[in-house]
């Protein structure tokens, strides 16, 4: 059974679909461009506001399934340019103080709306260790 994960405090869906799904203890986040929740409009400024705005509409989407950046077991980051990659990374890693998600970073041919990042996050709610079930024997 899947739940479909919907809030304010994220931006709404620009397309046909959902801003999460959670399917058991697991959260299936749509990959986030630098929307302004409020306006639905692309932040102005460089990378790396772009790249924080990214991280605070993560935020609000593991806020609404009453999560945090703790429970982001895995990421994806899409960059329009990887030349942006060091300061990308250096923003994204001041969400996560120990223990950091697995991770992915890609170069994009281009993102939605101009944007110069997109993440995508999947989350394990709970105790955040995502055990679905013991095959050690």
């Amino acid at each position: 059974m899947k739940k479909i994960i919907s809030t304010s405090d994220a931006p709404a869906a620009i397309g046909p679909y959902s801003q999460g799904v959670r399917v058991g203890s697991i959260i299936y986040y749509s990959g986030q461009i630098p929307l302004d929740p409020k306006t639905g409009q692309i932040v102005s400024g460089g990378v790396d506001v772009q790249a924080r705005r990214v991280m605070e509409n993560i935020g609000g989407l593991l806020k609404a399934e009453g999560l945090a950046y703790d429970n982001i077991v895995k990421t994806t980051i899409f960059l329009a340019d990887i030349n942006d990659f060091q300061t990308v990374n250096e923003i994204y890693g001041s969400y996560f103080k120990q223990a950091p998600p697995a991770r992915s970073t890609i170069q994009a041919g281009a993102l939605p709306k101009g944007a110069r990042v997109e993440i995508e996050v999947i989350a394990i709610a709970g105790g955040g260790d995502g055990t679905v079930a013991d095959t050690s024997g």
